[in-house]
């Protein structure tokens, strides 16, 4: 995979054996790309129109009656003339639980992970994006999954596209993400003591795990009451775990089998970043938009299948 037209261009010659300018190579891209987009707006339309008599799905990459999960996240590109913008990423992943050494407790404990992922990408509002990943889920067979789940980092819009579109499916906030506030909310509480910072952090960290986000909630909001230089943050903090106290039951949702992160989404959205945030790269939006469905399906392993369909060229 690579990160720049230059570097493609080196590639063709070097392995090749053609000589291809890197403008050449983008103005084939904008070709190939539109036509990227065309087949994901189709998709999207037969994903959203009437069932089929059959019930079936036109694609199907998942094992018929696994556990299957989605994630989404967001990042930032920059677009010509307007600035910094938000490139949403969605994830579709199998769950699969395997035997993981556990470096804390010094022990093999059984843990979900995700497998066989793929991505889409979208710049701008969360509603496409929405579509698009249930899209790819109902290609993978999300239907006829026997669980799901959705993972996100606590952000209201995140909850917001799976009530549209995955309303029965497991939510969990994810874990990490999680933590990183909690570690905020110690250093709200106690400053520069280190020291009391790391012990309210490693005591909230074992109550949060054991699923009492709400007493956490409880006791920020109390602290709030007696620190009114840092309350309206402390209120945020309570806000943050007393919303999502149901999405972190931490010990349950893993001895059920179910994922704790979202590392998935997360490093699909760097890869996309790779290529998008390159040093002094200012893209077009329609640029843009033409080379994400094509990032998208080369993340996905799908892009020799993705232009059979859209080409109709022979495979290999």
């Amino acid at each position: 995979m690579v990160d720049s037209f230059e570097e493609a261009a080196k590639v063709f010659k070097r392995i090749g054996h053609i000589s291809m300018s890197d403008s050449s190579i983008w103005r084939r891209l904008e070709r190939w790309g539109e036509g990227f987009k065309v087949l994901e707006a189709e998709q999207r339309r037969q994903a959203t129109a009437l069932p089929r008599q059959d019930g079936r799905s036109e694609t199907r990459t998942s094992q018929p009656g696994g556990r299957m999960g989605v994630s989404v996240d967001g990042s930032k590109i920059h677009i010509r003339e307007e600035g910094w913008k938000e490139l949403k990423v969605g994830c579709v992943f199998d769950i699969e639980t395997r035997p993981t050494w556990d470096e804390e407790g010094k022990e093999w404990i059984d843990l979900a992970h995700a497998i066989h992922t793929s991505y889409v990408g979208y710049l701008g509002g969360p509603e496409e994006l929405g579509q698009m990943v249930w899209t790819d889920a109902q290609q993978r067979g999300w239907e006829q999954a026997t669980d799901t789940q959705v993972v996100g980092d606590g952000a209201v819009w995140i909850w917001n596209l799976a009530a549209e579109h995955f309303y029965d499916s497991k939510q969990t906030v994810d874990w990490y993400h999680a933590t990183e506030h909690l570690f905020t909310a110690a250093q709200l509480l106690y400053g520069e003591d280190t020291a009391q910072v790391q012990r309210w952090y490693k005591g909230a960290q074992t109550a949060l795990f054991q699923g009492h986000a709400d007493q956490i909630a409880a006791k920020l909001t109390q602290a709030a009451e007696c620190q009114p230089k840092v309350a309206e943050a402390l209120l945020t903090e309570a806000g943050y775990f007393g919303k999502n106290k149901r999405r972190m039951q931490y010990l349950e949702i893993r001895e059920e089998g179910y994922l704790l992160g979202s590392g998935m989404v997360e490093s699909g959205g760097k890869q996309f970043k790779a290529r998008f945030c390159g040093s002094g790269m200012r893209w077009s939006r329609p640029g843009a938009e033409r080379l994400i469905p094509v990032r998208a399906a080369i993340l996905s392993d799908r892009f020799d299948q993705t232009w059979h369909m859209v080409y109709n060229s022979p495979q290999n």
